[in-house]
C-alpha cells in the first residue's frame, strides 16, 4: 500500500477518536506505542530476527486477543512496565499512558495495525507514513505540536548548503521529531556509500537532545522507521536539556531550530511562592554571557559543540540579531571568533507556530588567529515582498532554489551579489550600533490596490510580528538596565 493511502487511512481513524477527546498528538503517541509493538512482533517471527525483544506477556501477542475492559487494563499495565526498561525501548515508553479509554476503539486500532504486513513494507514507506502523520499533527495549531516541526523544504536547503560528508558526526541539541537528522540522512543516502560508510550513517552519525518526553518518543520512532539507529543500543537522542551542561563531545556539523522563549516550560518558584527568575537564567562557565534568552543560550551552546573544522546552520529569531546587552556581546564574540559567513532572512508564514520571524545563520569554527582575515557576512533577503501561508501558499523547495545557487556550497568564496544577496564586511558589521545584524535593503513594493493586498491572515500575522518585535526591543532595554531584588515592605 502506498504511503499516502496509509496516511489517510490512519488519519481518518484519528478523526474518529477526536469524538472521545483524544487529540491528534495523543493519537499519534498511541499509534507509536502500538506500531512499535507490532514491528517488534513481526521481527521476532522473521527468519532473521534481531536481538532486541519485548518482554513476553507485554508484547503485541498479549494485546491481540483481549477485548473490553481487560484490554484497556492490560494495555495500561503494558505501557507502565515497558517504560522501566533500558535503551530505546524504555525511552519510547517512558511515562506512557493509555489515552484511548473506549476498549472497542482501542481494539479497532490494534486490528488496523494487525491487518498490515509491516515487515514487507520498505523503510521509505514506513518513514513517509510517520512523517506524514507528524506533519498532519503539526498542522493542528491548537495542539502546539507545530513548534517541533521545521518545514521540510527549509531543512533540505540547510542540509544542501552545509553539504555534510560521509563518516562525519551530525548533532542537533533540540531535535524535536528528528527532521534535521532525516534530512541529512536522505541527503547522504543519495551519495554512493560503501558498506562502512552506510553503517556509520545508520549507527554513529546522529547525536541529539530533546527535553520533552512525548516528543522524544516520536523522534526515536521516526528514526527507527527510517532505518536509523539500533534498538539494541542506547538511543542516539537522549532526554535532556542541552543547555544545562557543556557538550560532552564536539561534532562536525550542527543543524538546529532551537525552541524560543525561556529555558523551561515549567514555572519555577522560590521559597516565598514567587516566580524564581534566577532559575530561568542559563549559567554556564563555558558561556560567553549569562542570559535568560533561550535563543542566545542555544547559540553559545551550538558554537561550543563544533569541532575544530565544524560547521553549523541554525534557525534563530530576529531578536538574536539586534538585542542589546548580552545579545550584543554574544554577537561580537561570535563574529570575532567564528566565520559567520551567511544569513538567510526567512519569509513569514512558513512555520506552524504563528508570529515567528526567523533567519538561518551559517557559521564555521576556525582558529582565532584567522578570525578577522577576510571575514564578512553575506545576507540573502527572502523576506521582502514575499508572502506565504501554511495552507494557501506553503513554502516549497523551488522558493529556496535561488538562495542555494547564491550560497554556492561547492565554492562559497566565489559568490556574486544580486538584488537579494549582498556582502557586508566584518569591520562594517562591528561598527554598527550594537553590532546589529538585522539588516534589510529591499522594500515591499507593488501594493497599490486592494486586489494586490496580502491575504487577511497574512496581514494579521504581520501585525503580530511587529508587536513581538517591539516587545523584543523593550526586553533588550530592560535586560541592559541594572536589576534589583524585589524588596518587601
Amino acid at each position: 500500500m502506498k504511503s499516502n493511502t496509509l496516511i489517510q487511512k490512519f488519519w481518518n481513524y484519528c478523526n474518529t477518536l477526536r469524538d472521545d477527546g483524544v487529540s491528534h498528538g495523543e493519537y499519534l503517541e498511541q499509534l507509536t506505542f502500538l506500531l512499535f509493538l507490532k514491528l517488534a512482533h513481526e521481527d521476532a517471527l522473521s527468519s532473521h530476527p534481531g536481538s532486541f525483544r519485548v518482554p513476553k506477556g507485554y508484547d503485541w501477542a498479549s494485546l491481540r486477543n483481549k477485548n473490553g475492559k481487560p484490554l484497556t487494563t492490560h494495555y495500561s499495565l503494558l505501557l507502565s512496565r515497558l517504560g522501566t526498561k533500558p535503551g530505546v525501548l524504555g525511552a519510547i515508553f517512558h511515562n506512557a499512558q493509555c489515552k484511548i479509554q473506549d476498549p472497542a476503539k482501542l481494539a479497532l486500532l490494534i486490528r488496523l495495525l494487525d491487518d498490515e504486513d509491516w515487515a514487507t513494507t520498505s523503510f521509505d514507506i514506513k518513514g513517509e507514513l510517520y512523517e506524514g502523520l507528524l506533519q498532519k499533527t503539526a498542522e493542528d495549531t491548537k495542539s502546539g505540536a507545530g513548534q517541533y516541526f521545521t518545514p521540510r523544504p527549509l531543512i533540505r536547503t540547510m542540509v544542501e548548503c552545509l553539504n555534510p560528508a560521509p563518516m562525519k558526526t551530525i548533532a542537533d541539541p533540540a531535535c524535536g521529531t528528528g527532521g534535521f537528522f532525516l534530512g541529512a540522512y536522505s541527503w547522504l543516502r543519495e551519495k554512493k556509500l560503501n558498506k562502512k560508510q552506510l553503517n556509520f550513517l545508520q549507527t554513529q552519525t546522529f547525536h541529539g537532545n530533546e527535553i520533552v518526553p512525548a516528543t522524544l518518543r516520536l523522534c526515536l520512532m521516526n528514526l527507527f522507521l527510517h532505518g536509523i539507529g539500533s534498538l539494541d543500543e542506547e538511543p542516539a537522542v537522549v532526554r535532556s536539556d542541552a543547555l544545562l551542561s557543556k557538550p560532552s563531545q564536539r561534532y562536525d556539523y550542527v543543524l538546529a531550530n532551537p525552541p524560543f522563549g525561556k529555558k523551561s516550560s515549567i514555572t519555577l518558584t522560590s521559597e516565598d511562592g514567587e516566580e524564581d527568575h534566577d532559575a530561568l537564567i542559563h549559567k554556564r562557565p563555558d558561556f560567553w554571557e549569562t542570559t535568560s534568552n533561550k535563543q542566545l543560550g542555544f547559540l553559545q551552546h551550538i558554537a561550543a559543540m563544533l569541532s575544530e573544522n565544524g560547521k553549523a546552520a541554525v534557525v534563530l529569531p530576529d531578536n538574536v540579531l539586534f538585542e542589546g546587552g548580552a545579545g550584543e556581546r554574544i554577537r561580537r564574540k561570535l563574529l570575532a571568533t567564528y566565520d559567520v559567513h551567511t544569513l538567510l532572512r526567512l519569509p513569514t508564514g512558513i512555520f506552524y507556530a504563528q508570529g515567528v520571524k526567523a533567519n538561518v545563520l551559517f557559521f564555521d569554527a576556525k582558529a582565532k588567529s584567522k578570525a578577522q582575515q577576510g571575514s564578512g557576512l553575506w545576507i540573502y533577503d527572502l523576506r521582502a515582498g514575499m508572502n506565504f501561508s501554511l495552507k494557501a501558499k506553503p513554502l516549497e523547495s523551488g522558493d529556496l532554489a535561488d538562495f542555494i545557487l547564491c550560497f554556492n556550497a561547492s565554492n562559497r568564496h566565489n559568490r556574486k551579489s544580486t538584488d537579494r544577496f549582498r556582502y557586508f564586511h566584518y569591520e562594517d558589521l562591528v561598527a554598527r550600533d550594537r553590532a546589529n545584524l538585522d539588516i534589510s535593503w529591499l522594500k515591499n513594493e507593488g501594493v497599490e490596490s486592494a486586489s494586490t493586498l496580502p491575504m487577511p491572515d497574512v496581514l494579521q500575522r504581520e501585525i503580530i510580528e511587529h508587536l513581538e518585535t517591539a516587545l523584543g526591543v523593550f526586553r533588550s532595554v530592560a535586560e541592559a538596565l541594572p536589576s534589583a531584588k524585589r524588596r518587601g515592605p
